[in-house]
């Protein structure tokens, strides 16, 4: 989710009914980068696309909060045991924003995309069912057993020799999407890669939020 897209002005244009909650806790007017964890490698993701989209599809009495913990690169293992990871502990960062989230606002949905690093031939075998557990933990966490949770495939372009379970990995998703309430997949086949074939690329990473956006609409509203 963290994104490397190359980030534009527009990009930058906030709005007053999208905020995002930054690295000291507090409520701010979104624009990208949205995601402040890796200062060398920020880029463009898609949470703002996301959230003007979704903004439009709402009442105005409503806001949007946005709330980032990505870090790039990351395995499920990795959330799930609360490691340590470029300087994050990641599920306890995870659960540090959720409670700062709950005192303004109610949890509608956690946007997920992971799974490159669980995409070889040693890293594979238990990502579904290591998903599933981080899952179950998130929605606890949240408050909500069934909290809506939407997950984007990986990505179609990945090249085999170094990601070689990348299929499997989006077979895992589907299949999830039958076996759990509330969790929706978002398609990225048609996607297209940065110059690096591992990345999404700006225009991409603009359209997969408004696909977050539309199923978000489309299963909670």
């Amino acid at each position: 989710m963290a994104g490397r897209g190359v980030i534009t002005p527009a990009d930058t244009i906030s709005s007053n009914r999208i905020l995002v909650l930054n690295k000291d806790n507090k409520w701010v007017y979104a624009k990208e980068p949205l995601h402040y964890y890796e200062p060398t490698r920020t880029g463009l993701d898609c949470g703002l696309s996301f959230g003007k989209t979704l903004s439009k599809s709402i009442s105005k009495e409503i806001s949007i909060g946005l709330v980032p913990c990505a870090v790039g690169g990351s395995s499920i293992e990795q959330w799930l045991y609360d490691s340590t990871f470029r300087n994050v502990q990641l599920y306890t960062n995870f659960k540090t924003k959720v409670e700062e989230a709950k005192k303004s606002g109610i949890l509608k949905g956690i946007l997920w995309h992971q799974g490159e690093s669980n995409a070889g031939i040693k890293s594979h075998p238990l990502f579904k069912s290591r998903l599933k557990q981080c899952i179950t933990a998130m929605r606890a966490d949240c408050g909500s057993k069934s909290l809506p949770f939407y997950a984007g495939l990986l990505a179609s372009f990945l090249k085999i020799n170094e990601f070689p379970k990348s299929k499997e990995i989006n077979e895992n998703l589907r299949s999830l999407s039958q076996e759990l309430k509330n969790f929706y997949i978002i398609e990225t086949k048609d996607l297209k890669p940065k110059a690096d074939t591992i990345h999404f690329d700006s225009a991409s990473q603009r359209e997969m939020g408004k696909r977050f956006a539309r199923s978000v609409v489309q299963h909670s509203y």
